[in-house]
């Protein structure tokens, strides 16, 4: 399994995250439900339920931040730097500990999961391939948000 894509996908987003003004980043323009600080929190929140909790494992974070950001959710309050700060932090170590649990056989069982797109998932790799088309639409909200802001 190749990584490559999700690391550059995850480097655009901290390059986003970075670069926008908190007021920014909690804009919420005309004709959208979400931010662009939702958008990345929810990237990271439908990653570990996608890869970890539908192999049976515990997400690498809590459940307060899944549950915050998870599909049909939106931005609930103006996040603030330290939210930036710990979002970066997370944006960055899921992926590489997920890549390292991966190749390390962490992940031995799998619950299939039909996606709202009717994708069926019947194994982590099905996941992970899924979780880059998923990221990826979420890349594409983001840069059009940013036309508005």
């Amino acid at each position: 399994m190749n990584f490559q894509i999700s690391h550059q996908t995850r480097a655009i987003l901290s390059k986003i995250l970075a670069s926008n003004s908190l007021d920014q980043l909690n804009k919420i323009p005309e004709g959208f439900r979400n931010n662009l600080f939702w958008n990345i929190a929810h990237i990271v929140a439908t990653q570990q339920i996608l890869v970890y909790r539908l192999s049976g494992l515990d997400a690498l974070v809590d459940h307060e931040f899944i549950d915050t950001f998870k599909k049909g959710t939106s931005p609930l309050r103006t996040y603030t730097d330290e939210d930036r700060k710990y979002l970066a932090k997370v944006l960055k170590s899921t992926i590489h500990m997920t890549q390292e649990d991966y190749h390390s056989g962490k992940f031995q069982t799998f619950s299939p999961y039909e996606t709202s797109q009717g994708y069926i998932l019947n194994s982590v790799e099905d996941s992970l391939f899924f979780n880059e088309f998923h990221e990826g639409l979420h890349l594409g909200i983001m840069l059009q948000i940013l036309k508005f802001l």
